[in-house]
């Protein structure tokens, strides 16, 4: 994998990750910056939900789970620095069981190669799921 970031103006930089995908980060109005996309920081926390959405779709497949609908809610609390709790919330359309979904969630989380980079630098993420 490989990344870089090239400051554009101001506290904007342009990421990309060496395979033509690119993302605009700033900083918000209050801090000076432009506001024209999200904080690194939270680019971590948008990168956790897309993890959690994708690794998911993975597990389901391989479990043979149907569903329709999948979304991942995220909330963060702010320590001094950086990410002290994360709280989520997985809610599917789905004719599988609550506990068939709560299983595939557990092996999402352990999974997830985005949670396990939190989990180890100490971050406390909690799931839950909710079924439609």
């Amino acid at each position: 994998m490989k990344s870089k970031s090239v400051l554009i103006d101001g506290y904007q930089s342009v990421i990309n990750n060496g395979r033509s995908h690119s993302v605009v980060i700033d900083l918000p109005k209050d801090s000076n910056g432009k506001d024209i996309g999200a904080t690194a920081l939270e680019l971590s926390l948008m990168s956790l939900s897309g993890c959690i959405s994708t690794i998911f779709k993975k597990v389901a497949e391989k479990m043979r789970i149907n569903f329709e609908d999948l979304e991942v809610d995220m909330n963060a609390e702010k320590g001094e620095k950086t990410f002290d709790k994360i709280k989520y919330t997985v809610t599917v359309k789905s004719d599988a069981s609550i506990e068939k979904l709560q299983k595939c969630l557990d092996l999402t989380e352990n999974s997830c190669p985005v949670g396990v980079l939190f989990t180890r630098a100490g971050v406390e993420v909690e799931g839950g799921i909710i079924k439609r």
